[in-house]
């Protein structure tokens, strides 16, 4: 990948742009150097580096729309890439929800970018899963893991005078590990965008740690239980509640903030009031880019719940012009507040209690409540008078992020997740809960 500063994008946009014939033509170029390592049983089982440019390129006669996508630069793929986004705009039918695309605005960079992160390297990576592996075998466990690390750089530009360029890099850590009889088993993830806020061996050790301490794990009733969520636990169970606050998804009553007879349920307070979440591309820890790449709008910083309330829903540029509001480009990363307690902390204040190291195969059951059901994995542990008294056996739960964040009992401090099944950047806290509701045990480690 030849990584393109904003001049070079801009030609190239520029070019794109000259050659089109269409009302109108919007541009996405974007490149890509993503890096990864895996390991198993202790041993390292791939390892990559995967670089792409990709530029897509749609156009507009009146409402027909047409969009064609390439990975070459040169000046005839750039012709041959513009006249087949307009022959299959022709052939299209009008587009009975079209909306133009956006007017020319200026994007405020955000901080995206980290050096330290755009230097990894595969000496880097393989030392990444050295300290797992090395630590493992000297204690007699199995580690697995799967690190990856992203360099890009994004562009945009339409032909209303639109254009912006930023530069971006992300990188994740999963790492699970497991005693050789298979009956403990411990996980940790780490997300950052800085790999100097990175440690390994801190993440390592967390993992071996759980793994030990979850072997014999002893069953307990089923039942509605006060529970502490570590981040990654939560993030997949806040995080799908906060991709639901979509006006259109609520006006037209699919979605939990439908009211019934109509309309939607801003303003109302659904939450316990220390629930505060918001948007902002400009976060120092979870910088996403200051544009919308759907819409081409700029992004705000926007409070999505501020003390309980639902403040705030997305409205596509569509919706936006139904309903008379306002469009802004859609949230790129959910940062809920906390306090300073660690989880240590939140466990020492916990009198009986179950810790949750992570909650997975999670599906919707009931899109108008939330409802979600999943299993907890990976260390599951039960509390008494402040200390981890013993593993217990996982569970399926059957629970709504709506009920559980109107029975917050504690809130610590947040961290950083990139959730895997979440479409943002998140900065979450772990917390505690009463009655989340355990419905049968799993014998799944």
């Amino acid at each position: 990948m030849k990584f393109l500063n904003s001049e070079e994008a801009r030609r190239i946009c520029d070019k794109v742009l000259a050659l089109s014939r269409a009302d109108e033509c919007t541009i996405s170029l974007s490149g890509s150097r993503d890096g990864n390592i895996r390991y198993a049983r202790n041993s390292v089982s791939t390892a990559g580096l995967v670089e792409n440019t990709q530029l897509a390129v749609s156009v507009a006669f009146g409402k027909k729309q047409g969009t064609a996508v390439i990975n070459e630069l040169d000046d005839a793929s750039l012709e041959k890439l513009v006249r087949r986004a307009e022959d299959v705009a022709r052939l299209a039918p009008d587009n009975p929800e079209f909306m133009p695309t956006a007017g020319k605005q200026v994007f405020k960079a955000s901080p995206t970018f980290s050096p330290s992160t755009a230097a990894i390297d595969p000496e880097f990576r393989a030392q990444v899963a050295a300290y797992s592996i090395e630590a493992c075998r000297k204690k007699g466990l199995t580690a697995a893991g799967f690190f990856s690390d992203s360099l890009g750089y994004s562009a945009i530009a339409n032909s209303n005078g639109v254009f912006g360029h930023q530069a971006s890099t992300s990188l994740d850590l999963t790492v699970t590990v497991r005693t050789e009889d298979g009956r403990g088993s411990g996980w940790v993830k780490r997300s950052a965008n800085d790999a100097a806020r990175l440690d390994a061996r801190e993440a390592s050790d967390v993992a071996i740690e759980k793994a030990l301490r979850s072997v014999e794990a002893k069953a307990i009733e089923p039942g509605r239980y006060t529970v502490i969520l570590e981040p990654a636990a939560t993030s997949e169970l806040v995080g799908r509640m906060l991709g639901g606050f979509n006006a259109r998804q609520a006006d037209e009553g699919r979605s939990f903030l439908s009211k019934k007879g109509g309309g939607n349920r801003l303003g109302e307070k659904l939450f316990d009031e220390q629930v505060n979440v918001w948007s902002d591309p400009w976060d120092k820890d979870v910088g996403v880019l200051p544009w919308d790449g759907r819409s081409m709008l700029g992004r705000e910083r926007t409070d999505v719940i501020k003390a309980g309330r639902v403040n705030a829903l997305e409205y596509s540029p569509y919706w936006a012009k139904k309903q008379g509001a306002r469009a802004v480009g859609g949230p790129g990363n959910m940062i809920m507040g906390g306090g300073d307690k660690s989880l240590a902390e939140l466990i020492a204040n916990t009198k009986k209690g179950v810790l949750v190291t992570r909650t997975w195969y999670i599906r919707l059951v009931d899109p108008q409540s939330v409802l979600l059901t999943g299993l907890t994995r990976d260390g599951t542990f039960y509390i008494e008078n402040g200390k981890i008294a013993y593993p217990v056996k996982n569970f399926r739960f059957n629970e709504s992020p709506v009920t559980m964040l109107n029975n917050i009992e504690e809130i610590g401090k947040p961290v950083i997740i990139a959730g895997d099944e979440v479409p943002y950047q998140m900065l979450i806290p772990p917390m505690k809960v009463r009655d989340f509701n355990f419905t049968s045990l799993s014998d799944a480690v």
